[in-house]
C-alpha cells in the first residue's frame, strides 16, 4: 500500500511535509510503521501543489522517494497552502511507468489513492471504463486501479453541476461498491482529493479492511492547518485516526474540519 499526505492551511514550504517532520512522508517511504502489504514504498513518488493563484502543478518520478534529490531540492523552494503527495508501492503486475504515478490531475483536481481493487483487471477494469463518458475515458493514461477510480470521481464531479468534493467522493465509492457487488470483488479506497480551495478525504473499504489514515488539527497550536496522512508525521501533533467508512472535509476559508461517517454502501442482501 502507498503512503499518502494532504495539507490545507497557511502557506508552507513542501519540505515541511515531505522531509522535516520526524516521521515525514520521505521517512514513511523507507521506514513505514503501519504498512500491511509490503516493506517499503520504493516504486515511485509524486507531489501536487497549488500556486498563489490556485493553479495546480505536479511532480512525479518512478524512483524511490529517498533516492530523488530533485524532489528534495524542489521542496526546499516551492511554497503552497494546499498540497497532496504519495510514496508508491506498486500493486501486483503494475508497471513502473510515470503514467502510473500519482497525483492524478484533471482541471483543478488533484487526487491520491491508497488501496486496491482485488483482481482489478479481471473484475472492475471494464465496468469502470464503461461508466465513463468519452472525455473522462480519455483521461486515463496508465493501467492502475487508482487512476480508474480517479476517472470515476471526475465523472461524478462533472456529471452534477452542484457537486462538492465531498459529494463527488461519496458518489464515487457508492458506485465502486455497486460495481464490486455486481462483479463479486472487494476494494479499499483511502483517497485525498483537492481543488485548491478545499480538501476531501475518505477511509473506505468493501469486503476487506481499509489501510490506516489519520488527520491532524490543533485549534490552539496550529489553527490554520489541517493535515491528512497514512501515518502520523510526528508525536507532538494532535492526530486522530479515521474510522472506517468515514470522511473528512475542510475548506480554506473555514479550516474547521467536518467529519462524517458514511453508511456502508452495500446493496440490500449483500
Amino acid at each position: 500500500m502507498c503512503r499518502l499526505i494532504g495539507y490545507l492551511g497557511n502557506t508552507i514550504r513542501l519540505d515541511e511535509l515531505l522531509y522535516k517532520q520526524e516521521h515525514s512522508l520521505n521517512k514513511q517511504s523507507y521506514s513505514p510503521l503501519e504498512l500491511k502489504s509490503g516493506v517499503v514504498c520504493a516504486d515511485g513518488l509524486g507531489v501536487g501543489w497549488y500556486d498563489e493563484v490556485g493553479k495546480p502543478f505536479i511532480y512525479r518520478n518512478t524512483i524511490p522517494m529517498w533516492n530523488d534529490p530533485n524532489l528534495e531540492e524542489l521542496s526546499n523552494h516551492v511554497q503552497s497552502a494546499c498540497t497532496v503527495g504519495y510514496a508508491r508501492l506498486a500493486g501486483t503486475g503494475e508497471s513502473l511507468d510515470i503514467s502510473n504515478c500519482q497525483p492524478f490531475r484533471s482541471g483543478k483536481l488533484l487526487f491520491v489513492h491508497n488501496g486496491e481493487i482485488s483482481n482489478f483487471q479481471q473484475t472492475l477494469y471494464r465496468p469502470i471504463r464503461e461508466s465513463l463518458s468519452d472525455s473522462t475515458y480519455r483521461l486515463i493514461k496508465g493501467s492502475t486501479d487508482s487512476e480508474h477510480i480517479f476517472a470515476l470521481l471526475v465523472e461524478m464531479w462533472q456529471s452534477s453541476p452542484d457537486s462538492t468534493l465531498l459529494s463527488a467522493l461519496s458518489a464515487t465509492v457508492q458506485k465502486l461498491t455497486q460495481l464490486a457487488s455486481e462483479h463479486n470483488t472487494s476494494f479499499s479506497a483511502n483517497i485525498i482529493v483537492s481543488d485548491g480551495e478545499a480538501v476531501a478525504a475518505i477511509r473506505y473499504a468493501y469486503r476487506t479492511q481499509a489501510p490506516t489514515l489519520y488527520w491532524s488539527y490543533d485549534p490552539l497550536k496550529q489553527p490554520n492547518q489541517v493535515i491528512v496522512a497514512s501515518e502520523p508525521l510526528s508525536n507532538n501533533q494532535n492526530w486522530t485516526a479515521f474510522r472506517e467508512q468515514s470522511t473528512l472535509f475542510v475548506e480554506a476559508q473555514l479550516l474547521q474540519p467536518t467529519i462524517s461517517l458514511l453508511e456502508r454502501f452495500a446493496p440490500i442482501g449483500v
